[in-house]
């Protein structure tokens, strides 16, 4: 029998770590050659890690959520030969081909499998434990001063529930039974104390969105303005449009319009269509405008990125989010349409709320957010009219916009959505 040593592999594009993401396999388990035995992540892509010998895992050199550096021992396999070398430091053709997009939806994390786990110190008991029937057959838990009154007062401790550590009678217990008559107290069903605590390593993509976000926060001050804007022409105009569509043009929502307003409003401000690089202490102002559209996915928030929006009609701002939106939420968008946006949009759509404080995607300087339209009451000057609402919640960079700019920006917006056809005028 020999032993094999698969290294951490360098994937490329002088990468020189990667993080755990996955295991396929644990000690013990029979592995065959080109089985995918582990998932790794790089700031660029997920790459599936296969086997190139078949044979029994011995040991497992990281655990999900570790940071491996190229050529660190990764895996140790038992072969039925002499064993043989690790895989050469290049990225054999197997492996190259192994390598997907991110984001990939990872599945959940296995059980650390190095070592056997810590023992948990056990939860602190409650004061009162949980009302349940008492085991009639069981000896009860009770002090011998509990037992004693409770003979004197001809109480069968069988029949009582201890509220006590452990299920342990005490006089407590026992003067709610003598208030009742002697009677045993009723057993309480259906609503139980827990005390279970799942642990949940923060791996993959959560880390990656918890250290965007934490850069965000850490390091811009934002400044979030709210206002209310009456969507109802909108609303009328894109009903209109949805209904008189033709061929293979998408079904409109909001964001399109949006997005086109966002275009125009961007060119008289171009001051909030912006990267600022806060270490250099220079402002990139964009003459494209590369809008980010905040997604919901199954392995968490990703920001695919609408290329060049100043040159696309709303047709064609609809079905390239409806493209992008897809690619997001399969795994199968790529580097390029996930990077690079100069202005991001966040939309709850229906869950909006009334008001939300988004966090900017660093480094832009500013991010609109979308709340949910709702039909309210407003007053006209003679009468109230149903008018159908939605407030935009906005967040900008302080350092480099101030609250008057930021302002302007959301009321030009406002001015655009409110009357829909100026969003169509050109120049």
């Amino acid at each position: 029998m020999g032993e094999f040593v698969l290294k951490m592999p360098d994937v490329g594009e002088g990468v020189a770590e990667a993080e755990l993401v996955e295991w396929h396999v644990k000690p013990g388990d029979p592995v065959r050659e080109d089985m995918v035995l582990a998932a790794v992540m790089t700031d660029k892509a997920t790459v599936e890690i296969p086997s190139p010998v078949s044979g029994k895992v011995l040991w497992l050199g990281a655990e999900v959520g570790d940071t491996v550096a190229v050529k660190a021992p990764l895996v140790r396999i038992e072969t039925a030969g002499d064993g043989g070398e690790p895989l050469p430091d290049s990225v054999p053709e197997a492996l190259a081909e192994a390598v997907l997009e991110e984001p990939v939806a990872a599945t959940p994390a296995p059980a650390k499998v190095t070592s056997p786990p810590k023992p948990q110190s056990p939860a602190p008991k409650p004061a009162l434990a949980p009302r349940q029937m008492p085991d009639v057959s069981a000896k009860p838990l009770a002090s011998p001063a509990v037992r004693l009154r409770a003979k004197e007062s001809g109480i069968d401790l069988r029949q009582v529930i201890g509220r006590g550590p452990a299920g342990r009678i005490t006089h407590d217990d026992l003067d709610l039974v003598i208030s009742r008559g002697g009677e045993p107290l009723p057993p309480q069903t259906g609503l139980m104390r827990k005390t279970a605590v799942e642990e949940i390593k923060v791996t993959g993509l959560r880390r990656r969105i918890a250290e965007k976000m934490s850069l965000s926060t850490s390091r811009i001050p934002h400044i979030t303005y709210v206002e209310e804007v009456d969507m109802t022409a909108l609303e009328d105009l894109r009903a209109t449009m949805n209904r008189d569509r033709k061929g293979e043009q998408p079904k409109l929502t909001i964001l399109p319009f949006l997005m086109r307003a966002l275009v125009k409003a961007v060119a008289e401000l171009s001051g909030v269509n912006a990267i600022f690089d806060d270490h250099a202490g220079i402002i990139h102002r964009h003459a494209a405008v590369h809008i980010g559209i905040a997604t919901q996915t199954p392995a968490g928030l990703t920001v695919p990125v609408v290329r060049h929006a100043e040159a696309r009609s709303i047709w064609d701002c609809a079905g390239e989010l409806n493209r992008l939106a897809e690619a997001a939420r399969t795994g199968t968008a790529t580097r390029d349409e996930l990077t690079g946006s100069t202005i991001t949009i966040s939309s709850l759509g229906a869950l909006g709320g009334i008001v939300s404080t988004p966090v900017i995607n660093h480094p832009e300087v500013a991010i609109v957010g979308v709340n949910k339209l709702a039909v309210r009451p407003v007053w006209d000057g003679t009468q109230f009219v149903p008018r159908k609402i939605m407030n935009l919640s906005s967040s900008f960079d302080h350092r480099v916009i101030d609250g008057w700019d930021a302002a302007t920006f959301v009321q030009r917006l406002k001015t655009l959505l409110e009357t829909p056809a100026l969003i169509f005028v050109e120049g």
